[in-house]
């Protein structure tokens, strides 16, 4: 799957904005407060919303007027137009969120609409309001398939239930299945450095968390299941961080599992608490990185944080393999990690009346010659030459 356009509307800082041609590998650079956490938080919410309902994914970020933009007024909409292949019809996704009088959350329009050609109007396959509305039937991969489906009548058992949560899990609702699962498997990371030390009971749990609190488990998971692919992640780390030679996962007598880690100086190895913050992250994101079952999409906060500079052009590279059978969305303040972007890869927020909104680095114009004449991005972002549009 990747995301081709996105647009977002009364959600914070983000009053009213809108990104095209989103590439496999982008990178989202800004000032502090700017919104690049509320933009990665576009992903997280719909994700919570898709996994318990509108109405928690609302209260667990402080109610809806904390997520209304400033003076805002009407619903909080967002559209995402996709392919789940390179093969396959666009798709567009539409969801428009409003609180009733009452104070009630409701879902005021779903709508997942497919192309039944190259060309003409996208055809609704899903249409709801406020938990009724019709869905089409069967398997929709072909604009052959989406020209012979059929629309029939449902109903949601609660207004602030997505219709794809709740038809999603029927298997005669075939397409809207699959973009339930893309969405399930977005990978929105906050890694907890300190719970990633801890030993973590044995669970059948193999892929890492968002948090990476079961990054011992999903070590052993890897060695015990693909032990080709673990040998290429110590393999990476023996290259990268000075002194580990080896990394195991070891069950302990009372069911729990322990990282250790081997330093070539030494003849035992040692826990993962006596690990530096650096070595936990860099381990961590081979893990994720190296997982045989990608994830439709990741989004990294500053990947750079507790890392030196010199691990940032391999760790950007890393992220640029994942982005061949994946789409991968970070967010940065590093010179050095940006210098392994190409300008076309490279979003920029900036503010403007108390809102934000993001620039593609390719439309501007002065970046892309100094781009073409030997500049680095990096050196760009420096000199503040990326934040505007230069015609």
């Amino acid at each position: 799957m990747r995301i081709e356009a996105l647009e977002i509307q009364n959600f914070k800082v983000l009053k009213d904005v809108s990104i095209r041609d989103i590439p496999n590998m982008a990178v989202f650079l800004g000032k502090n407060g700017v919104g690049k956490s509320t933009f990665f938080d576009v992903f997280a919410f719909l994700h919570d919303c898709l996994l318990s309902n509108v109405k928690s994914a609302i209260l667990k970020r402080g109610g809806f007027h904390e997520l209304l933009s400033r003076d805002g007024e009407g619903d909080i909409c967002f559209k995402i137009q996709f392919r789940p292949s390179e093969d396959e019809p666009l798709i567009t996704y539409e969801l428009a969120i409003g609180q009733n009088a009452d104070g009630s959350i409701i879902v005021r329009s779903e709508v997942l609409r497919m192309r039944r050609a190259q060309r003409g109007a996208p055809w609704k396959i899903l249409d709801f309001k406020e938990g009724v509305g019709v869905a089409a039937e069967g398997e929709l991969r072909t604009y052959e398939d989406v020209q012979l489906a059929t629309r029939k009548p449902q109903s949601l058992g609660s207004p602030d239930i997505l219709a794809i949560k709740g038809l999603g899990q029927f298997k005669n609702f075939v397409a809207v299945s699959q973009f339930r699962q893309l969405m399930e498997d977005w990978y929105i990371a906050d890694f907890r450095i300190d719970a990633q030390r801890e030993r973590q009971e044995a669970t059948y749990h193999e892929r890492l968390s968002s948090t990476g609190d079961n990054l011992a488990v999903a070590t052993k998971a890897l060695y015990d299941h693909h032990p080709e692919i673990f040998s290429q992640v110590l393999q990476k780390m023996k290259e990268r961080i000075p002194g580990v030679e080896t990394v195991e996962a070891r069950m302990t007598e009372d069911g729990y599992i322990v990282l250790r880690f081997q330093d070539g100086k030494f003849k035992n190895p040692f826990s993962a608490k006596f690990v530096s913050d650096g070595t936990m992250k860099m381990f961590t994101y081979l893990i994720l990185l190296n997982d045989p079952e990608k994830h439709a999409l990741l989004c990294i906060d500053t990947p750079e944080n507790q890392l030196h500079h010199e691990l940032l052009e391999a760790l950007a590279e890393e992220f640029r393999h994942y982005a061949l059978k994946g789409q991968v969305f970070v967010s940065t303040h590093s010179p050095v990690f940006l210098n392994a972007m190409s300008l076309n890869e490279i979003f920029v927020l900036c503010k403007n009346d108390g809102y934000s909104r993001i620039i593609h680095s390719s439309d501007n114009s002065l970046a892309s010659m100094l781009f073409e004449a030997g500049y680095k991005p990096g050196e760009l972002w420096k000199q503040v030459l990326l934040e505007e549009i230069h015609r």
